[in-house]
């Protein structure tokens, strides 16, 4: 089950205003434009801000993901006519015949447990064309960077377009390694209601991501450090084998 800051109606509406620059997705555009596809999927997609960008681009998109609320906002995006929309999860994608699957922030680590983990790669693996390519990045559990998130927590106010005042607070609740859990609790103004989504994440190290794809029948092509996140991150694109 997707949580909540993705599945429920209220929180869908609010995440792109409190996800803030999404500069990191401009590193996927420049993936796609270098491999030259001629059908995207964004595995994940959220509220289809990525795929909307690569449809404007004038590639074939596909977004999928879990979270109903969230395919909402995505639909209702200028442009979003021209990206396919699909109420799954990884591990139910179908044969798609896709040239590039994509999976953007922190997609890959909310797959927590190792047969979960698996059952998205065959499920990415079964979406793509002979040939094609899973691109995907996951933190450096090294840089511990859960460190800098507990340095950080505390109250952000936002006003959303049509909502209103928004408070989004921010603490992390868990650390127990590979996990990472942490809570939003959000508070709307208009009405005073409050909603809690609690997330954990999984943080695999370079080592064990690439046993993870060569198990599932994936050859690795390239592992690149992330340019929005030096340092931080490793961004893996591997390919199914025949």
């Amino acid at each position: 089950m997707p949580d909540e800051i993705f599945a429920h109606p209220r929180l869908a509406q609010v995440y792109d205003t409190f996800d803030g620059d999404r500069a990191d997705l401009y590193h996927y555009l420049a993936i796609a434009a270098e491999h030259g596809p001629a059908h995207v999927v964004d595995v994940g997609c959220g509220t289809g801000s990525l795929a909307v960008l690569l449809a404007g681009r004038g590639y074939r998109v596909t977004g999928a993901d879990p979270a109903e609320a969230s395919l909402r906002v995505a639909r209702a995006k200028p442009g979003a006519e021209r990206v396919t929309w699909l109420h799954c999860d990884a591990a139910a994608l179908p044969a798609l015949g896709a040239d590039l699957a994509v999976l953007t922030g922190n997609v890959a680590q909310v797959f927590l447990g190792d047969d979960d983990w698996a059952a998205a790669l065959r499920g990415m693996a079964r979406c793509l064309a002979p040939g094609g390519t899973l691109v995907f990045e996951a933190r450096r559990p090294q840089a511990r960077v859960w460190e800098q998130w507990a340095a950080e927590q505390g109250t952000t106010v936002r006003e959303v377009p049509g909502i209103g005042a928004v408070e989004q607070r921010f603490e992390l609740t868990g650390v127990d390694l590979p996990y990472v859990s942490f809570r939003f609790t959000y508070t709307f103004a208009a009405d005073g209601q409050v909603v809690v989504s609690d997330s954990t994440l999984r943080f695999r190290d370079r080592a064990e991501v690439e046993q993870s794809l060569a198990a599932c029948g994936f050859a690795l092509l390239d592992v690149r450090d992330a340019p929005d996140r030096p340092g931080l991150e490793h961004v893996y694109l591997a390919r199914p084998l025949p």
